[in-house]
Parts: C-alpha cells; sequence; structure tokens
C-alpha cells in the first residue's frame, strides 16, 4: 500500500486552481452515475441508437450490483482521506468504501458498452472514463488498485452489457422489440 501513497501524494503535489475546477467538473459527471444513466436513456430514444442505449444500461446495472452491492461491501477497504484524515479535501468525502471506484467503474462500463456497440463514440467515452478514474486518484479519496480494478470491471460489465443487448436482439423478443 505504501507505492498507492507515493501516486496520490504525486497528485497532491501537482494540485493547481484549473486542473481542480476541470477534474471536479468530471468527476460531478460520475456522481451516481447520472451522467451515464442519461446518456443510456437518451440514446433509447432513437431507434437508431437503441442498442446502444440498451448496452449502456444493462452495463450500468450489472455495475451496480458487483461494485456497490457486493464488491464495496465485502472488500469493506477504507478510503485514503479516512486513513490519511490530514489531508486537505477538495471534495466531499465519501461515506461508502473505496473498492472498487464506483465513478471509474460506471464511467468504464458504459464506454465498454458503447465501444463494443458503436466504436467511435466508444473511444470518446473511454477518455472521458480515464479522466474520471485519475480525478478520484486526484481528489485522494481512491487509491491507485481502486480505480484500475473499477477500470477493468468496468470494461467487463461493458462487454456483457453490450453481449447481452447483442443476444437478446436475436431472439424473437429482441426481433419484436427492433421493430417496435
Amino acid at each position: 500500500m505504501a507505492w498507492e501513497f507515493v501516486v496520490l501524494d504525486w497528485f497532491q503535489s501537482i494540485q493547481n486552481p484549473v486542473l481542480t475546477s476541470i477534474l471536479k467538473f468530471v468527476t460531478m459527471l460520475g456522481e451516481a452515475g447520472w451522467f451515464w444513466i442519461l446518456l443510456g436513456v437518451l440514446l433509447l430514444c432513437s431507434r437508431k441508437y437503441r442498442p446502444c442505449g440498451v448496452a449502456v444500461l444493462l452495463a450500468l446495472l450489472l455495475d451496480l450490483v458487483l461494485a456497490n452491492i457486493i464488491l464495496k461491501p465485502l472488500v469493506a477497504r477504507p478510503r485514503p482521506c479516512w486513513v490519511r484524515d490530514t489531508v486537505e479535501m477538495l471534495v466531499r468525502v465519501p461515506k461508502d468504501y473505496s473498492f472498487p471506484s464506483g465513478h471509474t467503474m460506471a464511467s468504464f462500463a458504459a464506454a465498454g458498452a458503447l465501444y463494443f456497440t458503436k466504436r467511435t463514440w466508444g473511444c470518446w467515452a473511454m477518455v472521458l472514463a480515464f479522466f474520471m478514474g485519475i480525478s478520484r486518484l486526484y481528489f485522494y479519496v481512491h487509491f491507485p488498485t481502486d480505480v484500475l480494478a473499477g477500470l477493468f470491471l468496468g470494461l467487463l460489465c461493458g462487454y456483457l452489457g453490450a453481449l447481452f443487448m447483442k443476444k437478446a436482439g436475436n431472439t424473437k423478443f429482441g426481433k419484436l422489440y427492433k421493430e417496435g
């Protein structure tokens, strides 16, 4: 865990008002996954992009269950700002556990679902997801391994969301859904 504090302390050393403002905006997009949920719902509204919306929302549902219902309570890892409570916090201190990073995992779940259904959009979403993970380190609310786990587990949820959407699209129900 010592190397993780070295990484977090480096992020503390580069803090400045401009970067803080940008990353506060990025991290705000990940609060409760609202940005990704809204994106999924908007995609559902278009017949052309409905499969992308279904994949995104399925990935986010898988993410919710895996991260918030199973892993966070099971692992019960304290946040770095709880361990080093003398660090000046630039965002409110989260009350739930640290592992995995929910912001990062939800972002990569949605970005992954987009990537596996609409590559170009997925690539842009991956960039936002990457900065989401960085913001969680910058604000001292997650360890690097929390963010890495969020990245990999999020991509897994994104892949499964896209896979489930594609499998459902090949069923009788899926064909009726596409026609309707």
